[in-house]
């Protein structure tokens, strides 16, 4: 038999047209997913490079174990701000990461569909929220009329961190196989038990991941410290009834100086920071890989 006849208009040419169009604007599409990808990591390259190369010269012993100097005074580091930054995270994830987990918990596993989606909500407009306006919020409710304070500043980055950490509980949870619940109930635990005993140890590598994410998120931010711990005095602090230092407030401090010197200081100490928050990635993304590999295991 011979083959059929074709002609311009034939629906073979048409369909073969179609298939090459769409194979090209496939590759078109591959092409720019990857620039975009490129583009993503040589932002973060330049980033890195820009501030290792400007901060480097002022990374010494002296710099982790002597506190600031007076503002234009030469030499000084950032003791206090490592300290102070350390005991604001600390307090704040004190205060964020239960809370979050037990909101988590709640819209993931006890309330209802409206409920939990009004929840869902209300945390997707709270993590939207520009930190300024926590910074400015926390500073009318607990900063006028006392004085500055290491617990005001805890309770901005708190609630920064509230809406990560339950956002993220609550995809964890959502993910833990049904048929872990149901065999639970099954042996005559309550439902609480069963979250307890069952569905928390499970999703427990995913809710850690959240919580160094919003630790993560919260290190360097500046604007609601500058509102409620910047004035601070002189050596380490430790007290939270006390205004403490924070390394992002030491970076604007020092950014603000003519001395070349303590601009040097302000891309070490930034330095400093990405260091600490990469690390934290880092370790988020091996135990995200970890939780995942446990949850698909009991699919």
């Amino acid at each position: 038999m011979s083959a059929p006849a074709t002609t311009p208009d034939s629906p073979l040419l048409r369909t073969d047209a179609r298939l090459r169009r769409r194979r090209a604007i496939n590759r078109g599409m591959e092409a720019l997913a990857t620039l975009a990808a490129l583009v993503a990591v040589a932002v973060l390259g330049i980033v890195v490079v820009s501030v290792l190369r400007e901060g480097i010269s002022a990374i010494n012993l002296d710099f982790f174990i002597h506190s600031e100097v007076p503002f234009g005074q030469k030499g000084g580091g950032i003791a206090n701000a490592i300290v102070g930054t350390a005991i604001l995270v600390g307090l704040a994830s004190a205060m964020a990461v239960p809370i979050g987990i037990l909101i988590g918990i709640h819209s993931a596993e006890f309330a209802g569909p409206r409920t939990a989606s009004a929840v869902r909500f209300a945390l997707d407009i709270l993590n939207g929220v520009p930190t300024v306006v926590t910074g400015i919020f926390v500073f009318g409710l607990l900063v006028i009329g006392h004085e500055q304070s290491g617990w005001a500043g805890a309770i901005a980055l708190a609630i920064i961190m509230l809406p990560i950490v339950a956002r993220a509980s609550h995809e964890v949870l959502v993910l833990v196989p049904g048929t872990l619940k149901e065999g639970g109930l099954a042996l005559g635990a309550t439902r609480w038990r069963t979250v307890l005993r069952i569905v928390l140890p499970t999703a427990a590598g995913g809710m850690t991941t959240g919580a160094l994410l919003a630790v993560a998120r919260v290190a360097g931010e500046t604007a609601p410290l500058l509102f409620t711990s910047a004035i601070v005095g002189p050596g380490v602090l430790t007290n939270p009834s006390q205004a403490l230092a924070s390394i992002p407030v030491r970076i604007f401090e020092l950014s603000e100086s003519s001395s070349k010197e303590q601009h040097a200081e302000a891309w070490a100490a930034a330095l400093l920071l990405i260091v600490f928050v990469l690390l934290l990635n880092v370790f988020a993304r091996a135990l995200f890989g970890r939780s995942s590999r446990r949850i698909g295991s009991t699919r």
